[in-house]
């Protein structure tokens, strides 16, 4: 599957992987940052922002997706970003072609299941009467029936956008990913650790990494990982504390 991407600067490669119903828009701010020590990739995953769609969804088939597109690039020595399901992608890609990247950053997300969370997310997708929203407004007005926190409500409604009739639709293919969440929530695993330098920072309000429990985990995996916190920072802590994150993963880079 050919990727939609953005591409900034000039450098090693760094390619950013966002997290589920994400966009590589979410990321463009950091990537111009980026961009000035690194060639910077903004990559959207299958069903997601401009990437084709497909019924079949899952982290091998992500994880296809991106070694095709390093192959297709001829990208050499790579070092990869990945947040929430972007995380999984990355970690499952790492654990599978080690002799594709040279460090692993990964976002708040641990290898493990977890539990289905979405719920109110789909049903406010779901809810949005894309035949007739008019505007925006229309639509943030719809999703808050079953989304209340409106930075939630804008990140989510990255995914809208009109049409040539001028009608409003989805980027995301709403269908595939609700069909394939279980796979989304899966764990990673592999009988071969990826060895290479791995950070895992994590939000300090966020509950997706518990250093205590799932440390025993990361480390059978990516022995050579370390875990950060970012303080005052839940699930999307790239946007939250934007310098903080850009602080500690270009001393990770550069490290």
């Amino acid at each position: 599957m050919e990727l939609n991407y953005k591409l900034l600067g000039e450098g090693q490669p760094l390619l950013i992987l966002h997290g589920l119903f994400g966009t590589l828009d979410n990321w463009q701010t950091l990537g111009r940052e980026f961009s000035k020590t690194y060639q910077v990739y903004l990559i959207d995953l299958r069903n997601h922002g401009r990437s084709p769609h497909s019924p079949e969804f899952s982290y091998q088939l992500m994880s296809d997706d991106l070694l095709e597109f390093i192959q297709q690039h001829q990208l050499q020595n790579p070092m990869i970003i990945g947040h929430s399901m972007g995380g999984k992608v990355a970690m499952n890609f790492a654990l599978q072609n080690p002799d594709k990247l040279s460090k692993l950053l990964v976002a708040d997300i641990a290898p493990k299941y977890y539990p289905p969370h979405h719920d109110d997310i789909l049903a406010g997708f779901r809810s949005i009467d894309l035949a007739s929203v008019k505007n925006r407004q229309e639509a943030d007005d719809q999703l808050a029936v079953n989304v209340n926190d409106y930075g939630t409500r804008q990140f989510l409604l990255k995914n809208l956008y009109r049409k040539e009739d001028n009608s409003f639709g989805w980027r995301l293919n709403l269908d595939a990913i609700e069909a394939n969440l279980p796979q989304v929530l899966s764990n990673i695993d592999s009988d071969t650790p990826f060895t290479n330098p791995t950070l895992f920072l994590r939000g300090g309000n966020s509950r997706y990494i518990k250093p205590e429990q799932d440390l025993p985990q990361i480390q059978k995996l990516f022995p050579n990982a370390r875990i950060e916190t970012i303080e005052n920072a839940g699930h999307w802590l790239h946007a939250e504390q934007p310098q903080e994150f850009y602080g500690l993963t270009m001393e990770f880079l550069q490290g």
